[in-house]
């Protein structure tokens, strides 16, 4: 048994903001107690005594929060991140669901691959689930038996990393998925119009690294989003458009919003938290697929999180090891790590501005996920599963690179003071990351 006291409890699934009491048995939350007033001063003890107990004044308690989009590189690619690692980076970021995408080896387009990967992700702490590919070997010319992997435990479907250029294909994958009930999930960058990946086309940054007209050009992810708006619209499918990072985009989601509600969109920390600036500076580390874009295209990304338009979001947690990065701009990978920065991102360029309520930016990061991916966690409830962060919201701290729990570190953000500091992270009614 596990109790909290004198949290701030806030949950976004039922709209409770206030000072109160969680008890943890058996997994679940038994008991939730509010009550006003509590200590006044931060403080973080625990001490065995019948069970544990957390004296969590001046610490929010929120529910676990779930990353809809992280890539833990197993199998295939474990010099990067392995599952275990990736379970650990994910619970020190407050994290106790996290959907893995697909762009393994071997890719889970099939169940009996899908099935062993569900299987050793099962002893692991925090909650790990999967997608499964939309086309065998993310070719792109065949679909996968979205039924059969449905039965294997899919948590959706995906080729991230890739997007689906056969218009006849998606369309047909979409309706599949509807028939299901599980989302597709896409990577919208028409190769088209990507002339060197991971920086903006046109930017500063793109003629430094990869010379004049070169970059990844924005057409490349409004053209794709636009077309599979269009084909989820006629299939009423569950469609996600992953990490936007265009304006026009924005407003071809929030339009396509209002005919279709089974629409949905990620936002990620690192484009509502930087620009192409950031590569100039950064380099390789702020090298990303889709790239960060203008000061305008960050401020609309921001004006879609706070009017639901985008209302996902996730990290895009993306490990490469250290020796890949600090290969040439041209070959280096993209991505960046992300598991273990996103809530502080998040309160520093989202709460902290004003742009949205502690509560609202909460909800992006546990119910709304929880929702889009049919799982009962996302909310602090009596009989809910007792998954629990409990963070600081007012404390600093530095991010140093011998911080990450991840294999890799690949983050910009290194050397930043970030608000935030997780505290704790229960899952499953066990303490599974804890900083005293």
């Amino acid at each position: 048994m596990i109790k909290i006291t004198s949290a701030r409890i806030i949950d976004p699934a039922s709209g409770t903001d206030s000072l109160g009491d969680i008890t943890i048995d058996g997994g679940i939350i038994k008991e939730i107690r509010l009550h006003s007033g509590g200590s006044e001063a931060p403080a973080f003890t625990s001490r065995r005594e019948d069970g544990t107990l957390i004296d969590a004044a001046g610490l929010a308690a929120a529910p676990g929060l779930i990353d809809t989009h992280s890539h833990f590189r197993d199998p295939g690619f474990t010099h990067k991140e392995d599952i275990f690692t990736g379970a650990a980076a994910a619970a020190a970021g407050g994290y106790t669901t996290v959907i893995m995408m697909a762009n393994t080896s071997p890719a889970p387009d099939n169940p009996d691959t899908l099935k062993a990967v569900l299987a050793r992700a099962s002893s692991l702490p925090v909650r790990v689930l999967s997608c499964a590919n939309v086309t065998m070997g993310m070719k792109g010319k065949e679909l996968t038996d979205f039924e059969a992997l449905a039965g294997a435990g899919a948590a959706g479907f995906t080729d991230d990393g890739l997007p689906v250029m056969d218009e006849g294909l998606l369309r047909e994958a979409l309706h599949r998925a509807a028939l299901i009930g599980l989302p597709v999930s896409l990577h919208e960058e028409d190769p088209e119009y990507v002339h060197g990946a991971g920086v903006n086309a046109g930017s500063e940054a793109a003629v430094r690294f990869l010379g004049a007209s070169k970059g990844a050009d924005r057409e490349a992810e409004i053209r794709l989003v636009r077309r599979d708006i269009a084909l989820a619209e006629k299939e009423s499918a569950p469609l996600c458009i992953q990490h936007v990072s265009a304006a026009e985009s924005v407003q071809l989601i929030r339009e396509g919003k209002k005919r279709n509600p089974n629409l949905h969109a990620e936002a990620t920390p690192q484009h509502f938290s930087l620009t192409e600036d950031a590569v100039l500076e950064k380099g390789t580390l702020a090298k990303v697929n889709p790239p960060l874009r203008t000061e305008a295209d960050r401020l609309a990304i921001i004006e879609g999180i706070a009017d639901g338009t985008l209302d996902l979001i996730a990290t895009d947690h993306a490990p490469h090891a250290a020796f890949e990065k600090e290969k040439p701009f041209p070959q280096a990978p993209s991505g960046m790590i992300g598991l273990e920065t996103a809530l502080s991102l998040t309160l520093k360029n989202l709460v902290e501005p004003g742009y949205l309520t502690l509560m609202e930016a909460l909800r992006r990061l546990t119910v709304n996920p929880a929702l889009f991916y049919r799982l009962p966690s996302g909310t602090l409830s009596e009989g809910a599963p007792a998954d629990i962060v409990l963070f600081d919201p007012a404390a600093r701290r530095t991010v140093s690179r011998e911080s990450f729990r991840s294999k890799s570190s690949n983050s910009p953000f290194i050397g930043d003071v970030l608000p935030g500091v997780v505290r704790c992270t229960i899952c499953r009614g066990k303490i599974v990351f804890r900083l005293t």
